[in-house]
């Protein structure tokens, strides 16, 4: 799928791996439909990107039944249709399932700290995935959905919520592409490794290192190496149902 004016959704677009998809997708054309819960970033991405494209800005909860197909109804309003997702959007909440000293449970990982994990990562998929295939299908357009999903997907220390959450999105990529395919649309999966963003740059400089140490490149993957990889993706007809590991060579 050639980008150049393709209305591409991303979620969580105003910031990190998001605003650097979408700085790459205008370079080449694309029209823009921005998704994040914080008014003021969504604000100053549109502006930026504004000079290069189309894009529209779009404030939703995307646990939020309601408020995602409503969202979705406005921005075919605004575009006339829509060819790609990318289900960008998500958040951590990591904590050990059990923490115990001395033979006795002083600690454990509330449902709460587990669910919000799974509302926003895995849910919020759902939903935006589902609603943009709908609007696929009835605008009749050429779609694809990326899905970000991660190295955590395989289990990580730590990250019983967030893990969980990778991997029902990875799932989730490779049975969209089953089942959407009648439609022609396509859906595939990114799971990036440790990438340089606001939160590993906020890492004490020491862990930083030793985490850099454990890549076998050497260092932190760039956002702008995950948005080359979601292009790859929309660009090139024959992927589908796929999830790529783009993670310098690291294992958890």
């Amino acid at each position: 799928m050639e980008l150049k004016d393709k209305v591409i959704v991303i979620t969580g677009g105003a910031g990190g791996l998001g605003l650097a998809m979408a700085q790459n997708f205008a370079a080449a054309g694309a029209k823009l439909a921005l998704i994040d819960m914080d008014q003021e970033k969504l604000e100053r991405a549109c502006a930026e990107l504004g000079e290069q494209t189309e894009v529209q800005g779009y404030a939703l909860d995307i646990t939020d039944e309601e408020d995602v197909v409503s969202g979705f109804k406005f921005i075919v309003e605004d575009f006339g249709k829509i060819n790609v997702l990318v289900n960008n959007a998500g958040i951590l909440r990591d904590g050990l399932m059990v923490k115990a000293k001395e033979g006795k449970v002083v600690e454990r990982m509330s449902l709460e700290q587990f669910q919000s994990v799974i509302n926003v990562n895995l849910t919020g998929s759902f939903l935006c995935g589902r609603e943009a295939a709908a609007a696929m299908i009835e605008t009749a357009q050429q779609g694809v959905i990326v899905n970000i999903s991660s190295l955590a997907k395989s289990g990580n220390m730590g990250q019983s919520n967030y893990a969980a959450s990778k991997a029902g999105v990875a799932a989730m990529s490779v049975g969209w592409a089953k089942e959407l395919a009648r439609y022609n649309i396509r859906s595939a999966a990114v799971a990036p490794g440790v990438i340089a963003t606001d939160m590993t740059a906020a890492m004490k400089p020491e862990a930083l290192e030793r985490l850099e140490k454990l890549v076998p490149v050497g260092r932190l993957g760039q956002p702008e190496e995950i948005a080359a990889t979601v292009r790859f993706i929309i660009e090139n007809d024959y992927v589908n149902g796929r999830v790529f590991e783009i993670d310098g060579g690291i294992r958890l």
